[in-house]
């Protein structure tokens, strides 16, 4: 059954994380989320999906340069929202997304993202990932984002037992203390990225390795 399977001390993982992490450099997102604003959140969320860090980075700077508002980015065309994006991946198919969430969120938001789970959900290819994400980092706001460092570590330590990313999320807004929710995700897409890799992860030095129980890690350095 699917649910938390370790006692395992979530709040010293947690003060650990902060400590390792604190030289690694901050993912793509929280970079950009340093601006306070939920539409660039918004829309660099939907720019990095299958998409670097480097570039979701660059290309969002792009955009932001072109437009920074639902009504300023709707005064564009098709064709100078592809050029900025480029090469995102799958960039048509979001600067169609794009234009779709700009069009409600001037119809129905006032122009203003929501800071409703429920809401932002509704808008054109806005997911869980995106949706939490929007409330954390541009709302600042409680919300668990799962991505696939997210879940993988989470499974991986111990801490739960699940098969999907969404069914990571439903446990952890269960067993993960709230307080820590906000950060749970930039933490571990940084030590994901330069520890905990998915692939062969450098347990040898990890401070964490003696409370993971290293599940599916077949190999490591």
């Amino acid at each position: 059954m699917a649910g938390k399977v370790t006692d395992f001390n979530i709040a010293e993982v947690i003060k650990t994380l902060k400590k390792v992490t604190k030289e690694f450099r901050k993912p793509g997102l929280m970079l950009i989320g340093k601006h306070n604003d939920p539409f660039m959140v918004l829309i660099s969320c939907i720019i990095s999906l299958r998409t670097r860090d480097e570039i979701t980075e660059t290309a969002s700077a792009r955009l932001f340069s072109l437009a920074k508002t639902p009504a300023e980015l709707l005064k564009l065309t098709h064709a100078n929202i592809v050029k900025a994006i480029y090469p995102a991946a799958f960039f048509r198919n979001k600067t169609k997304s794009i234009i779709e969430i700009c069009e409600i969120l001037e119809k129905k938001y006032a122009g203003i993202v929501p800071d409703k789970l429920e809401e932002l959900l509704k808008l054109k290819g806005v997911g869980r990932k995106t949706a939490n994400l929007t409330l954390t980092i541009g709302h600042n706001k409680p919300g668990i984002c799962v991505d696939i460092h997210v879940h993988r570590i989470s499974n991986r330590w111990g801490y739960v037992k699940t098969k999907t990313p969404d069914e990571t999320e439903m446990v952890l807004r269960k067993v993960l203390p709230k307080r820590f929710w906000k950060r749970y995700n930039e933490l571990l897409v940084s030590f994901g990225q330069n520890l905990c890799k998915p692939i062969s992860p450098f347990c040898s030095s990890c401070p964490l390795e003696a409370q993971c129980l290293k599940v599916g890690v077949e190999k490591h350095r």
